[in-house]
């Protein structure tokens, strides 16, 4: 399903480039999946023991070309929590505020003091652990390992059709904003750096993100 009638702006990728991404997704995403499905089964009972309702979140977000998919990430909140200030916040953010509560441009990406976010939630938040189901997106195609942040359907509604250039390519798990942004730069920057990543991505250049990425979760900088 698109969430935008008007022709989207897009971006022209190298197939050959495109075929070699996708066997570096599944090569890497099935080595690590006997660590992964560990991690998963001790994830799942911690969140099960903090708080009622199920272990995943499941959330339509915007893939390449417009077309949804259901994302996966460990539930970080209380089951059936409201989005409408997140919906605020990300209206706020896209207009040049900042979702952080605090007087701290390091953190403008990070909604502060949201009492939706459970205990558990908060550490799996600021370790990324929250991301780890989304390898399974990336074995069904829906995600890459490196690509633009995943877009939700509320945000992409606002974009300019300069920004729509960042869904030519697939969501990733990790990305330049991701290893050099995160919670520290604007919208307009964050949007840039996808762009700028779809016009020089390259195998080099993702095997150099994901290896970057290693240190951003372990010490868990910008962490949102």
């Amino acid at each position: 399903m698109s969430v935008h009638a008007a022709p989207i702006p897009v971006l022209h990728v190298d197939n050959n480039y495109q075929r070699v991404k996708r066997i570096v997704d599944v090569v890497f995403t099935l080595l690590i999946m006997v660590p992964l499905c560990i991690v998963t089964a001790i994830v799942a009972l911690v969140i099960l023991l903090d708080s009622k309702g199920p272990i995943f979140f499941r959330q339509k977000r915007v893939g390449q070309n417009g077309s949804e998919f259901e994302m996966l990430k460990f539930r970080s909140m209380y089951h059936n929590s409201n989005d409408a200030l997140h919906r605020k916040a990300i209206h706020q953010f896209m207009n040049g505020g900042s979702l952080s509560h605090k007087d701290d441009d390091s953190k403008r990406y990070k909604l502060t003091n949201d009492a939706r976010v459970t205990r558990v939630g908060r550490f799996l938040r600021r370790t990324s652990i929250d991301e780890l189901p989304q390898f399974f997106n990336v074995l069904r195609g829906h995600m890459t390992l490196v690509g633009p942040r995943p877009a939700l359907r509320y945000e992409v509604e606002l974009y300019s059709n300069h920004d729509h250039l960042r869904l030519s390519g697939k969501p990733g798990l990790t990305g330049p904003w991701q290893v050099y942004g995160r919670s520290k730069v604007s919208f307009q920057e964050m949007v840039q750096m996808d762009i700028d990543y779809l016009h020089q991505q390259s195998v080099r250049q993702d095997l150099k993100l994901i290896i970057l990425t290693v240190p951003v979760m372990l010490l868990g900088h910008g962490a949102a």
